[in-house]
């Protein structure tokens, strides 16, 4: 009877799974990705990166939660897994397209021209990083664009509230912006308007200084 309980213990018992190697949760991770499953793709690229420090799937496995991240439209938390990125593989030769996908995590949360503008100015100065760093780097090119985007979306900030203050007869105000405009911002598809509203505004400030002066 011993023997047949002791027999059926070892039918009860459990065999313990096999670890996943290296290569497999990489493989599981990029296919989630390429599917679409970010939260998926993070957790088995997260298992790979903690289980397997050493392996060299390990890199690319941090980029893969990056990018997971940004794709998933989680842009703060990708910035700050690229950023750890940086800090930890500071010679890497990633670091152009890292760099590059930082600054697409705040051009991708850009505002409206009549919003705030925080995340265009922080786009623009990760977009002047790469070009100076890596000027180069197939993302050098890239990055050119996106920072003529940002220029854009600045100089046209600047011209919706130089307009505000020119309709509210705030033309010392008005002035200023437009200035700013045709100083910092031109070749950008504004210089014509902006030289209309200048023109304009010191006309009426002079007029409006005139007649205070009588």
């Amino acid at each position: 009877m011993m023997a047949v309980l002791c027999a059926g213990c070892f039918l009860w018992t459990t065999v313990p799974p096999e670890r996943e190697t290296p290569e497999s949760l990489y493989e599981k991770g990029h296919k989630d990705y390429q599917e679409k499953n970010y939260k998926e793709a993070i957790e088995s690229f997260q298992r790979l990166k903690e289980e397997y420090p050493l392996s060299t799937y390990a890199i690319s496995a941090e980029l893969g939660i990056a990018d997971s991240y940004y794709h998933d439209e989680d842009y703060i938390s990708a910035e700050a897994v690229y950023r750890e990125f940086i800090d930890f593989h500071p010679t890497n030769e990633n670091l152009p397209y890292v760099m590059y996908q930082i600054g697409m995590c705040h051009f991708s949360q850009m505002l409206d021209v009549d919003r705030d503008q925080t995340e265009t100015r922080l786009a623009k100065e990760s977009f002047e990083k790469v070009i100076a760093r890596y000027p180069t780097s197939a993302y050098s090119f890239t990055a050119e664009q996106k920072l003529r985007d940002c220029r854009k979306r600045l100089g046209e900030h600047e011209f919706y509230v130089g307009e505000f203050y020119f309709n509210r007869e705030n033309y010392r105000a008005a002035l200023s912006r437009f200035e700013v405009i045709a100083r910092d911002y031109s070749n950008l598809g504004l210089d014509y308007k902006v030289s209309y509203y200048i023109h304009e505004t010191r006309r009426l400030l002079a007029k409006e200084e005139k007649k205070g002066a009588d």
